[in-house]
């Protein structure tokens, strides 16, 4: 953990490069000290079929969701949270200032009962 999951719509493709935006993001979460560089994963879904207010087909929506493991605090959370919503804000601006698109961002915190992973790139990163 974290995972970084973006849906957005298909009429997005061609002007979006994800690469430099999963470089930031990793980079600050790392950062914070409290997100493992072995755990942090993100990932880009496009969507193909997808409606945004009445149907203009120049309308396109974006959504991050960050999923995270229990156990961190409030204040923390809402400070990754804060600085996340940012960065992307930033990374999406050619799009928002030239064309009309929805950006949300929301974290969600797994419950630690019912999360399950196997990850063997953790031990990579650990220092002796």
């Amino acid at each position: 953990m974290p995972h970084f999951i973006v849906e957005y719509s298909g009429n997005l493709h061609d002007r979006l490069d994800f690469q430099p935006l999963f470089k930031s993001l990793h980079e600050y979460v790392v950062s914070t000290g409290a997100f493992p560089i072995g755990g942090v994963r993100s990932r880009a879904i496009r969507c193909n079929d997808f409606r945004v207010a009445d149907g203009r087909d120049d309308f396109a929506f974006l959504n991050l969701n960050l999923k995270i493991g229990h156990g961190r605090d409030m204040a923390l959370k809402k400070e990754v949270a804060a600085r996340v919503f940012e960065i992307l804000c930033d990374w999406m601006t050619p799009i928002t200032d030239n064309s009309y698109c929805q950006l949300s961002f929301e974290m969600t915190e797994l419950d630690p009962v019912l999360k399950f992973n196997k990850n063997n790139i953790h031990p990579l990163f650990v220092k002796d």
